[in-house]
């Protein structure tokens, strides 16, 4: 990659979604690196709730680059409708950079991609494999602490991709430019994976390995699926959500490794190994 250096911004970034397992993170890198940011999500200071649009230009007002995060997911009904409008509100607000977090493999996202390219201002698409925090921070860690991990996937084999990674990346496509004052990462879609494919069940094994103990994985139907969280109060639409990306995205199409990780950071990704060594460190042995 181009040589480039890390620009000072005297505008905040704006971080949309700063408080989810990946806007946290950006966020904390900027203010760790002495960079102005502006936290918005719907419980921040600055208020940011992508079902209430009065609420997106305030959070835009004054703002340089921009991190956008999309809750719930881009595959949700209406979600191509609200990128389309945001981009044209930051393009009124004056911003100067989007990156924007999607999921790789889903259309809904690659349409999104697209939107965000072909505004105004210069873009960069994270597209993105399963993230290594689904376990240690989502949904699903009740479960793998109790020594259990029950899904409707196939054994198909994911480059699960460490939030940590997502944000150096995030935060580069943000602020590097070159020496001559260009964004090297404008216009660029990155995918971004872990270093090697496994399958849920291997998660399984090397979580409860680091552990020092088991997790089992155990593979069920959709419908099983919808009634085991049906029981513990999951909404009917979350579920919904649920089952769309899996059955979406573990059908082998996203069963390949990238290396623009390495790309942009110069170094290799993190591989699940260690993301499981560290959440051991932090958790009961089983």
């Amino acid at each position: 990659m181009t040589e480039t250096t890390t620009h000072t911004h005297t505008a905040p970034v704006l971080v949309v979604g700063a408080t989810g397992k990946t806007g946290r993170r950006v966020a904390d890198l900027l203010a760790g690196r002495g960079h102005p940011v502006r936290r918005a999500s719907r419980s921040s200071t600055t208020t940011f709730d992508w079902t209430d649009r009065s609420s997106w230009a305030p959070a835009l007002d004054g703002a340089g680059p921009v991190y956008i995060s999309y809750q719930p997911d881009l595959i949700a009904p209406g979600a191509t409708d609200d990128i389309a409008e945001f981009v044209r509100e930051a393009e009124r607000a004056g911003v100067t950079r989007l990156v924007l977090l999607a999921g790789r493999g889903e259309p809904e996202a690659a349409a999104a991609a697209d939107l965000v390219h072909a505004g105004d201002i210069d873009s960069t698409v994270l597209s993105c494999a399963w993230f290594n925090q689904n376990f240690s921070e989502g949904g699903f860690a009740p479960e793998i602490a109790a020594g259990s991990l029950t899904l409707p996937v196939p054994p198909v084999g994911e480059p699960f991709v460490d939030a940590d990674d997502i944000a150096e990346v995030a935060v580069a496509a943000l602020l590097d430019q070159t020496p001559d004052g260009t964004n090297p990462h404008a216009q660029q879609t990155y995918e971004l994976t872990g270093p090697r494919l496994l399958t849920f069940a291997d998660v399984a094994e090397e979580i409860g390995r680091a552990r020092g103990g088991q997790v089992t994985f155990t593979r069920v139907d959709s419908d099983t699926y919808r009634n085991l969280l049906a029981q513990f109060g999951v909404p009917s639409d979350e579920v919904d959500l649920l089952l769309a990306l899996f059955e979406t995205l573990f059908d082998g199409r996203n069963s390949r490794v990238s290396d623009d990780v390495t790309r942009v950071l110069r170094r290799r990704p993190t591989d699940f190994t260690d993301f499981a060594k560290s959440l051991a460190q932090e958790t009961v042995p089983l």
